[in-house]
């Protein structure tokens, strides 16, 4: 198990150019299946989830032809559907909760799938229902296998259909929009999630021949096709990436430049740093965060504490939460942060409390930080990475730390962030890997 090791407290310089996005490529990459013909995916993130789900493509049948680290063409001609009832593929596809994405396009195409128990970040329950039950929906079987502990689902021809959503849950809305388009007339799916990863999933579906009308709402409407063709798809950058390094920067009062950072697909989330008080300038795509010593959390209008939430989007996305609340500890002023989607995300302040960090843990969902202006520097200590989001936010709270700090556990950062520790160097971090 590998380790960083960090001396914080040094100021950063220069520029950082985000990589592809992570929550986007376990859907695209997926979406390869849905076709015989080759399609080309750019900007590939290089991260062990991703890597991983590719691993497990190759293993089913797909032929992967490398371009470089981050180009990839993908041929799914050849593929070994029973593959997925292997224990072999139970085992790998068991580590990697977006493994669930290929049961859309399988029972699209060859109908049938099988979901193994998903693995991935334990931040809380991350029930399946939305997935499951809109494949019942569109007339799958659906049966459990208890002895193996796998779902299987099938049909001899999906069928469109009406569908209104328990929850406008991302994965769902892309597991059941690439079950759908190959599915026999019509289907309607109502409080569907409209994130930039669902936008560019209907966008490179279409470019494939699907037939998907309501793009960027929470109303899809899809005319199934009895074929898809080829194409080639470029990934946006991580938004997740681009709210880390504002607060990478505000917290080590660095002056750094994101570029290429998709700025118009960002949404809210520069507003919500500009809302603890951190400056930032929007220049064509890149954004600029100045050097600055003090920044002040505003309050809301009729002076009450400022609360920041996750919500869908184009809501506040919950996987930058963590990020927000190690950059409050810093800030001038308090907020509450209420995570309402993951009962175990907040768990990890212990960490920053042991730090020095002053936050008082509500319950499972709200957490309220208590900014000191930095009055008091956050002090080095050895803590372990509890998953992909919290990992990098505790390795910024190191970045600005006093003395070492040493983070166990990295595989979980290495899940979601690209040579992570190599990038920070690039702008004058102090950090090692320790294998």
């Amino acid at each position: 198990m590998s380790s960083f090791e960090v001396i914080g407290r040094k100021k950063l310089h220069g520029e950082i150019t985000p990589q592809g996005a992570k929550n986007e490529a376990l859907q695209i990459l997926s979406a390869v299946l849905l076709t015989a013909e080759p399609v080309t995916i750019h900007n590939i993130p290089d991260i062990l989830d991703v890597n991983l789900l590719i691993e497990l493509l190759q293993e089913i049948g797909v032929k992967v032809e490398r371009q470089n680290k981050h180009s990839c063409t993908f041929t799914a001609n050849n593929i070994d559907a029973d593959y997925l009832a292997s224990s072999a593929f139970r085992k790998k596809g068991g580590r990697l909760r977006g493994s669930v994405m290929l049961a859309g396009p399988m029972l699209a195409r060859f109908k049938k799938a099988y979901i193994p128990k998903p693995g991935g970040d334990k931040i809380g329950r991350r029930r399946l229902d939305t997935h499951i039950i809109g494949f019942q929906k569109l007339g799958a079987a659906f049966e459990y296998d208890t002895e193996n502990n796998c779902s299987k689902l099938s049909s001899p021809q999906l069928k469109g259909t009406y569908m209104l959503l328990d929850e406008p849950s991302v994965t769902g809305t892309a597991n059941i929009t690439m079950a759908a388009v190959l599915a026999e007339g019509t289907t309607t799916i109502y409080n569907a999630a409209c994130e930039p990863y669902i936008q560019q999933l209907c966008n490179m579906l279409n470019n494939m021949g699907a037939n998907i009308k309501g793009v960027g709402s929470n109303l899809l409407i899809i005319e199934g096709v009895k074929k898809l063709s080829g194409t080639t798809h470029t990934m946006l950058p991580d938004m997740i990436e681009v709210g880390s390094f504002i607060g990478l920067a505000a917290m080590t009062q660095s002056q750094i430049t994101i570029k290429n950072a998709g700025v118009k697909h960002l949404g809210i989330i520069p507003e919500k740093f500009q809302q603890l008080g951190i400056q930032l300038q929007i220049k064509n795509d890149n954004i600029i965060i100045p050097e600055q010593d003090i920044y002040e959390i505003q309050n809301f209008l009729d002076g009450s504490v400022l609360t920041i939430y996750d919500n869908p989007w184009p809501g506040f996305t919950p996987d930058l939460l963590s990020i927000v609340l190690v950059v409050a500890t810093q800030a001038k002023g308090s907020v509450l942060i209420h995570q309402k989607m993951f009962e175990s995300r907040l768990f990890f302040v212990d960490k920053l409390i042991d730090m020095g960090a002053q936050i008082i843990l509500c319950d499972p969902h709200r957490a309220t930080v208590i900014g000191l202006g930095r009055k008091n520097n956050l002090r080095g200590i050895t803590m372990s990475s509890p998953d992909i989001r919290a990992g990098q936010a505790l390795l910024i709270a190191a970045l600005s730390a006093e003395g070492k700090s040493v983070i166990q556990n990295i595989e979980q950062i290495d899940r979601g962030y690209q040579y992570i520790d190599e990038r920070l160097r690039n702008l004058g971090a102090d950090i090692k890997r320790i294998n």
